[in-house]
C-alpha cells in the first residue's frame, strides 16, 4: 500500500510540474520577452482590427492585389500540409498547367518565361505567407494596369516590404503578401 501512495504522489507532483508549472512558466516567459510572437504575430489595420497573421498566408482573389503561393488547402490552418506530388505524378503536371494558364490570363503583359516558380507551386504547409521579391515584381504590370498606381510606386512598395535574410545569411529574401497588400491598399486610399 505504501508503494501505491508513493506512486500516486509522484504522479500528481510530476503532472503538476509538467502540465501546469512548466506551461505557465513558458507562457509567462514568452509573454514577457516576445509577446507579439506569442500572441501569433497578428497584423492590425489602421482601425486596430486584426486582419491576419504574419505567419499564415491568406487567399487574395481580387486581381488588383498581389497574389501569394498556391494553397491546395485554401489556407485553412486547421489541417496544414499539402499534397506534394512527385515530379512523375500526372496530377502535378495538371496542377502546374492550370496555374500557368491562370497566370497567362491574369498577367498577359508578363511572359511565362518570367513566371517565378513559387507562384505556381505549393509550399510544404500550404500556409506560406511569403513570396519571393521576384514573384511580387512579376505581378506589378497587372496591378498597375488595374489600379492606376505607377510601376515605380509598386516597385517601391515591394522593396519596402522585402525582408532580408535572417542575420544576413539564413533563408532567402521574402515579401509578406498580407503586409504588401495592406501597403498597396494604403497607397490606393491616397488616390
Amino acid at each position: 500500500m505504501k508503494t501505491v501512495w508513493i506512486t500516486l504522489r509522484t504522479s500528481v507532483i510530476l503532472f503538476l510540474l509538467c502540465c501546469v508549472v512548466y506551461q505557465l512558466a513558458v507562457t509567462g516567459i514568452a509573454q514577457a520577452f516576445m509577446s507579439k510572437q506569442a500572441d501569433g504575430s497578428l497584423i492590425y489595420n489602421s482601425n486596430n482590427q486584426v486582419v491576419g497573421s504574419a505567419l499564415v498566408g491568406q487567399a487574395f482573389t481580387e486581381p488588383q492585389y498581389f497574389q501569394g503561393r498556391i494553397s491546395s488547402i485554401d489556407y485553412n490552418a486547421n489541417g496544414s500540409g499539402s499534397p506534394n506530388f512527385a515530379p512523375s505524378n500526372p496530377e502535378l503536371l495538371k496542377r502546374l498547367q492550370e496555374s500557368v494558364s491562370t497566370w497567362q490570363k491574369q498577367n498577359p503583359d508578363v511572359p511565362v518565361s518570367s513566371l517565378p516558380v513559387d507562384l505556381i507551386t505549393n509550399s510544404g504547409s500550404g500556409l506560406d505567407p511569403d513570396i519571393s521579391p521576384e514573384s511580387a515584381t512579376a505581378q506589378i504590370p497587372r496591378i498597375s494596369n488595374l489600379t492606376g498606381v505607377s510601376t515605380d510606386q509598386l516597385q517601391t512598395l515591394v522593396q519596402q516590404n522585402t525582408m532580408s535574410r535572417q542575420l544576413g545569411i539564413f533563408g532567402e529574401p521574402a515579401v509578406n503578401v498580407l503586409k504588401l497588400n495592406m501597403a498597396l491598399q494604403q497607397e490606393l486610399s491616397k488616390s
